[in-house]
């Protein structure tokens, strides 16, 4: 199949190494044409340090790269979504498969990745959210993965399931792509949080405390919205969230991390030096959830230290003094 691949960050190129791997035509589109020049030069990403470019991928600038394309994977960063898919609209054909593998909810608007696509062109072909535990760096040095293909077209998911799918890459498919979109943009937002709790000195529990139960008020977000409740004990819901979570590969947990030992908001985020897309979702979700009547205490307190200003460790001992629930009434499960 012909591929092109929009986003050249470490995601992005990850993907493109994969899909060429699977014998796939692939161009990887960079927005800088001295990124795109300096990728083909060197053979490597800066973002995935030691990792070998194929030789099979084409470098491009023009994102007339897309025509003629089976399947277009946007892998820009959530602020650049709209922009790019107004831009190749005029290439897509009704045959084309555009496939979503950025994380986000969109500021203003409060649309899923897969609603801005459609919106921003027409609504013309299928659009696929792939979705999961799967941080760059381990897939560039092809470690043992799996994600999901989501599409409410179950054909269209299950060809990006074929397109992508190898001995070291697992995808599965489902229908419920809200359930996955949101899972994918809210876990950014839960490790915020448990980075300023470890940043703050607290231990496993407190991560596990808020992993859980913003695992929780996910669900009930999701559920509202039409998402399914078990997408969320799944890969794009569980497993995304362990993952971004907990390790040092996250830049959400790393920002967090700098937040709780006492570094402004602004000076953390330009410390990690890429997006961290959790900040840009959590003034969404919050709107979201007010919007279909979610309570949403996890959510809340990351948006008060995010945009307000809150002391971390004030928001989580307001966190602990909240009114005695029981856990399988106010739950997901």
């Amino acid at each position: 199949m012909k591929i092109a691949v929009l986003g050249s960050g470490g995601w992005g190129t990850a993907l493109a190494m994969l899909l060429a791997e699977n014998g796939h035509r692939v161009t990887l589109w960079s927005f800088l044409e001295e990124e795109s020049r300096q990728l083909q030069q060197t053979g490597e990403n800066p973002l995935l340090p030691g990792v070998k470019l194929p030789a099979e991928l084409t470098y491009t600038w023009d994102l007339s790269c897309v025509q003629g394309c089976d399947v277009v994977v946007m892998a820009t960063p959530s602020f650049g979504v709209r922009a790019t898919a107004e831009q190749i609209k005029r290439y897509l054909t009704p045959a084309t498969i555009l496939v979503s593998v950025s994380k986000g909810i969109e500021k203003g608007t409060s649309l899923r990745m897969t609603e801005i696509i459609r919106q921003a062109t027409g609504d013309l072909c299928p659009v696929v959210a792939l979705s999961g535990p799967s941080h760059a760096e381990e897939v560039a040095r092809r470690v043992p993965t799996a994600v999901v293909s989501a599409c409410p077209d179950q054909a269209a998911a299950e060809k990006i399931q074929d397109v992508f799918l190898n001995d070291r890459f697992r995808v599965y498919a489902t229908s419920d792509v809200v359930g996955v979109e949101l899972g994918a943009a809210l876990k950014n937002v839960m490790a915020l949080c448990t980075g300023w709790c470890a940043g703050m000195g607290f231990g496993d529990n407190t991560k596990a405390m808020l992993m859980t139960r913003g695992l929780a008020e996910t669900a009930r977000l999701g559920v509202a919205l039409g998402g399914r409740r078990e997408t969320f004990a799944g890969l794009a819901g569980m497993g995304d969230l362990i993952v971004t979570c907990t390790s040092l590969n996250s830049r959400n947990y790393r920002a967090g991390i700098l937040i709780g030992q006492g570094t402004p908001v602004a000076q953390a985020i330009e410390k990690i030096g890429a997006v961290v897309e959790g900040y840009y979702a959590v003034d969404s979700a919050r709107e979201l959830a007010g919007r279909v009547g979610v309570e949403m205490p996890i959510t809340q307190a990351a948006y008060e230290v995010l945009y307000e200003g809150r002391d971390p460790k004030q928001a989580l001992q307001t966190l602990m003094r909240r009114e005695k629930r029981h856990e399988i009434e106010e739950g997901w499960l």
